[in-house]
C-alpha cells in the first residue's frame, strides 16, 4: 500500500471519528432534538425541581413525548413554573394526568414523566397539570435520615 493511500485512509476515519463524536454531544446535550415549537404548551408547578433544565425531556411509559421549553420562579405561588411542550403526535392526554420529577441514568439527568389518567377530557394547549410531584433532593433525604437517627 503506498503512502497517499495510507493517509487518505486515515483522513477519511479521522472524519468518521469528529462525525460520530458531534452526533454524541448533541444527543448528550440534548441539543438534537431542537425542534421547540412544534407541539402545544402546557404548563405544571412544582416546590422543588432540583437541577430539571430547558430541553429536558418529557416522557411518558419511557417514550419521549416532548421537553421542558421554559422554567421560571412565579412570586405570587412560590412555586417553580415549569412549561412543557407535548408533541402534536401526543394530543390524547387526559386532564388528570400527573407529572413528576425524575432521575434517569448514572449522569443524573432529571426528567419529567407523565402519567395518565382516566378522564374522558383531553389537555389542550395552555392547560395546567393539577398532580405534580417534586425532584427528590438527596440532601434532605440524607438530613432526614441523619436527624432521626
Amino acid at each position: 500500500m503506498n503512502v497517499r493511500t495510507l493517509e487518505t485512509l486515515v483522513g477519511f476515519f479521522m472524519l468518521l471519528f469528529f462525525i460520530a463524536m458531534f452526533i454524541l454531544a448533541m444527543k448528550v446535550s440534548n441539543l438534537a432534538s431542537l425542534t421547540g415549537g412544534s407541539g402545544y404548551e402546557v404548563t405544571a408547578y412544582f416546590e422543588n425541581i432540583g437541577g430539571l433544565k430547558p430541553r429536558a425531556p418529557v416522557s411518558a411509559s419511557g417514550v419521549r413525548v416532548g421537553q421542558v421549553s421554559k422554567i421560571e420562579y412565579d412570586a405570587e405561588t412560590f412555586q417553580a413554573k415549569v412549561t412543557l411542550n407535548i408533541d402534536n403526535d401526543y394530543q390524547e392526554f387526559p386532564i388528570d394526568t400527573s407529572a413528576s420529577i425524575y432521575t434517569a441514568g448514572l449522569l443524573g439527568e432529571q426528567y419529567i414523566g407523565l402519567d395518565p389518567g382516566g378522564e374522558e377530557e383531553y389537555l389542550a394547549d395552555g392547560d395546567e397539570f393539577e398532580l405534580t410531584q417534586s425532584a427528590l433532593v438527596l440532601e434532605r433525604l440524607i438530613g432526614r435520615v441523619l436527624v432521626n437517627q
